[in-house]
C-alpha cells in the first residue's frame, strides 16, 4: 500500500514539473522572440494543466506578436471571462482593438454598458462572496426591526432592509452574470484577414451585395444552419455585428470565445 502511495505521489510531482517545464519553455520562447513556438507551448499547457487567465493572456501576447490580431482577441477576452478584474489583459485588449479594421459602433444602451461594466469589474468568485455578505447584511436588518425595542431602530432596520434587499438581489443576478460569462458561446472573432457578411447563407451572386468585415471584430451568433453541399463551408452563423446589424458568415472564418 506505501508503495502505491509513493508512486502515485511521484506522478504526481513528474505532471506539475512537466506542466511547469511547458510554461518555462513557452516563456522563454517568447523572450527570445520565437512567438510560433510560445503560441504552441502555451496551448500545451492549457491542455495538460487547464484554463487559467494567466495562460490565456500570455497566449494572447504571443500571437498578437506574431501578427495574429484575431486569435489575440479571442484568448485576451478568454482571460477576461476567467478573471475580469485583470488589468494587463483589459488594457492589451483595447490596444489591439485599435489596429482592428473594423470598429462598429455599439448601439447598446447606456444602463447595460453600465451593467457590464460591473459585471466585469471582479471575479464570479468575488462577487458571489459580495451577494452573501449583503444577505447577511438583510438579516441583520430584519433582525433589528423585529427585535429593537426603540422605534429609531426599528426604522434603521426597516429601511436598511429595504436597501439591503434591493442590493442582495442585484449583486445576486451580478454574480450569477458574472460565471454565466465564463461559459458563453454565443461571441467569437473573425480570424482570417477578410470575411464576407451575406444576406443568405451561401456564397455571394455577383449580383449581391456584400459587406467585408476584417480580423479580429467581435460577433454574436444568433444562429446556425448546416450547409453540407457547400465543400468550403459546411456551415453558416447568422450573426449580429454592432447588437442589431443581421447577416450570415461562414462558420470557418470565425472562432467562439
Amino acid at each position: 500500500m506505501k508503495t502505491i502511495i509513493t508512486y502515485i505521489a511521484l506522478m504526481l510531482i513528474a505532471f506539475s514539473a512537466n506542466g511547469a517545464t511547458l510554461a518555462q519553455q513557452a516563456d522563454s520562447a517568447y523572450s527570445h522572440e520565437r512567438y510560433s513556438d510560445a503560441v504552441a507551448l502555451y496551448t500545451q499547457s492549457l491542455s495538460r494543466e487547464g484554463r487559467t487567465a494567466t495562460t490565456y493572456y500570455n497566449l494572447a501576447n504571443a500571437y498578437y506578436r506574431a501578427n495574429d490580431l484575431g486569435h489575440a482577441v479571442i484568448n485576451y477576452e478568454r482571460a477576461l471571462r476567467i478573471d475580469p478584474s485583470n488589468e494587463d489583459a483589459r488594457v492589451n485588449l483595447e490596444f489591439v482593438n485599435e489596429r482592428i479594421q473594423d470598429k462598429p459602433e455599439d448601439d447598446t444602451s447606456y444602463l447595460t454598458l453600465l451593467h457590464r461594466s460591473i459585471v466585469r469589474f471582479t471575479s464570479p468568485d468575488s462577487w458571489a462572496c459580495l451577494a452573501i455578505i449583503a444577505f447577511m447584511l438583510l438579516l441583520g436588518a430584519v433582525a433589528l426591526y423585529i427585535f429593537a425595542g426603540n422605534v429609531t431602530l426599528r426604522k434603521v432596520g426597516f429601511f436598511g432592509g429595504i436597501a439591503m434587499l434591493v442590493i442582495t438581489v442585484y449583486v445576486a443576478v451580478v454574480a450569477y452574470d458574472s460565471a454565466s460569462a465564463i461559459s458563453r458561446t454565443d461571441e467569437a472573432v473573425v480570424i482570417v484577414p477578410t470575411t464576407m457578411l451575406n444576406s443568405v447563407p451561401r456564397a455571394a451572386k455577383a449580383n449581391e451585395k456584400v459587406v467585408p468585415i476584417h480580423e479580429g471584430t467581435k460577433i454574436i451568433i444568433v444562429d446556425s444552419i448546416a450547409t453540407p453541399d457547400d465543400p468550403e463551408s459546411p456551415m453558416w452563423y447568422d450573426v449580429k455585428i454592432n447588437n442589431s446589424t443581421r447577416a450570415w458568415v461562414r462558420a470557418t472564418d470565425v472562432e467562439k470565445i
